[in-house]
């Protein structure tokens, strides 16, 4: 028996649709996203992002950030007067 030779993109764009027809495009993409690989060095990204924060450093800006929360928090409850005509 012989077989004809089909490229890989035709497979992969058929079993694309059948993916999409059976379980949806989200679970498709959902599917696939597990087969593939990341690309750059995480690590380089991550230190030239946040650099080398000590916990101090840490704990300074989530008291920072409490407080600012907090003040917004405050605001927001404020009542409003109601306007007259």
């Amino acid at each position: 028996m012989t077989v004809a030779s089909v490229p890989l993109a035709d497979i992969t764009a058929r079993a694309i649709r059948v993916l999409c027809r059976e379980i949806g495009v989200v679970n498709t993409a959902r599917f696939l996203n597990q087969f593939t690989t990341g690309f750059g060095n995480y690590a380089e990204e991550r230190d030239q992002i946040i650099g080398d924060p000590t916990v101090d450093d840490l704990v300074a800006e989530i008291q920072q950030r409490r407080k600012k929360a907090s003040r917004s928090r405050k605001t927001a409850r404020k009542p409003t007067r109601p306007t007259r005509r």
